[in-house]
């Protein structure tokens, strides 16, 4: 599936399950590129945390050998990323919907300190 001609997934496509035992490789990563306040408020357990604007700086952070799958609020900026990450070389996809869809198809979600988790 393609979204504006990005490779492109329905949020049910997308693993749940993101942690791996220190020192092996992740067979996938949810990199959420939402800013610090959108991640703090809630996000996937296990998700990579790059605001968009820092992507470029910092895309060498990201497994080139993992499955990426690139989220946002609602799918404009990580289609973005995604677009950039194909231009350095990675196989990248967006995620349709992005942590709206994630949080309305009951998927988990975690939050930086003592307020309830949520994207919406």
């Amino acid at each position: 599936m393609t979204s504006f001609g990005v490779p492109s997934v329905p949020v049910e496509a997308v693993p749940t399950e993101f942690d791996h035992p220190p020192g092996e490789a992740a067979a996938a990563v949810l990199l959420d590129v939402r800013e610090d306040d959108e991640w703090q408020l809630g996000h996937a357990p296990g998700a990579v945390h790059i605001p968009l604007a820092d992507v470029p700086a910092r895309y060498g952070e990201l497994d080139p050998d993992a499955e990426l799958f690139v989220v946002c609020r609602q799918g404009g900026r990580s289609l973005e990323a995604v677009k950039f990450l194909a231009n350095v070389g990675y196989e990248a996809v967006n995620v349709v919907g992005g942590m709206v869809a994630w949080q309305q198809t009951g998927r988990p979600l975690t939050a930086e300190g003592d307020e309830p988790a949520k994207i919406y």
